[in-house]
């Protein structure tokens, strides 16, 4: 019972929060937003002038990249730090082999930091993106066709200067900290 009440309190919660949100803003839930949560990612890096800066765990969706790839050659600057241990255990998959090859796209690889026993590491594990300084989105979905047609996921887009900001900020921080793929 107490499963049931907290599932129906999280999407009270989740439901009142996107109809309060403001014209800049937009909430989805995945699957059953899933094409206008794409639409929202495509436009977003399609009205990009400048930079576009990616966060993210998993990137398997081919419509996603190959959007990439097209602003890259209008002179986009596409940087995206993914997680190092994805890269080894994706590599058929991922988007990430496929875009690293491209004029204006850089590519970069992270590793979580050492445990205290100094046995693991943590991964990189955020999926988000700041397009030109001063949209971002964000969420727990990885960009692959799962998240986008099968798992429960969410995606928060908005136009706030002071969490584009303090994004830029962490995703400077955390490139000092990659490696470069090749």
């Amino acid at each position: 019972m107490k499963k049931k009440f907290n599932l129906f309190y999280l999407i009270l919660v989740f439901v009142s929060l996107s109809m309060q949100l403001s014209a800049k803003e937009n909430f989805y839930l995945l699957p059953q937003d899933a094409k206008p949560a794409l639409k929202a990612i495509m436009d977003n890096i399609d009205q990009s002038k400048k930079s576009i800066k990616i966060t993210i765990y998993n990137f398997t969706h081919k419509k996603i990249a190959k959007r990439l790839q097209s602003a890259a050659k209008r002179g986009v600057k596409v940087e995206i730090i993914f997680d190092e241990r994805s890269a080894k255990t994706q590599k058929k998959k991922s988007m990430l082999y496929y875009l690293a090859k491209y004029k204006n796209i850089t590519v970069y690889r992270l590793k979580g930091k050492i445990s205290k026993n100094k046995k693991y590491y943590g991964i990189m594990h955020l999926k988000t993106a700041l397009f030109d300084h001063n949209r971002i989105l964000f969420g727990s979905a990885n960009w692959s066709y799962s998240a986008f047609s099968k798992n429960y996921e969410l995606l928060y887009t908005t136009k706030d200067y002071k969490i584009a900001k303090k994004f830029d900020g962490f995703f400077e921080e955390m490139k000092k900290k990659s490696v470069m793929f090749n």
